[in-house]
């Protein structure tokens, strides 16, 4: 990341990232856990925050596919199914949301993650 530097008003050097630093370092954090998962696919984690990436960079339908590719893989994974839900609702696809909030829902249910099924089903009640 380049950081462009200039004088504060103290006389000392401070930096400031611009926003093109901000595209390359996401760029980066994706390329890296890309990275890693080509090395271990099935690693449950990096593949959701490899999709939480995606998200924050904006590119919401890929990470939908990952956040779905990664219940596919390991559907105790609950947190995936309601950060795949505002995904979901972010794109307006409400429906799909709502299924994906039930599916978590039924999962949670089976693998005794209450905090993640109060949470799925606080979004499901709010759509």
């Amino acid at each position: 990341m380049v950081i462009a530097r200039e004088e504060g008003s103290n006389g000392q050097k401070c930096g400031h990232a611009t926003p093109g630093d901000y595209h390359e370092a996401m760029s980066s954090r994706l390329e890296t856990l890309r990275g890693m998962i080509a090395a271990d696919p099935k690693n449950s984690f990096v593949r959701y925050a490899l999709a939480t990436e995606l998200v924050k960079a904006g590119q919401v339908q890929d990470a939908v596919a990952e956040f779905r590719g990664l219940i596919a893989d390991d559907p105790n994974y609950s947190a995936a199914y309601y950060h795949g839900g505002r995904a979901l609702e972010s794109l307006g696809d409400l429906d799909a949301a709502r299924s994906l909030y039930e599916e978590g829902i039924a999962a949670t249910m089976k693998n005794g993650d209450t905090h993640t099924r109060s949470e799925l089903q606080a979004a499901l009640d709010l759509l």
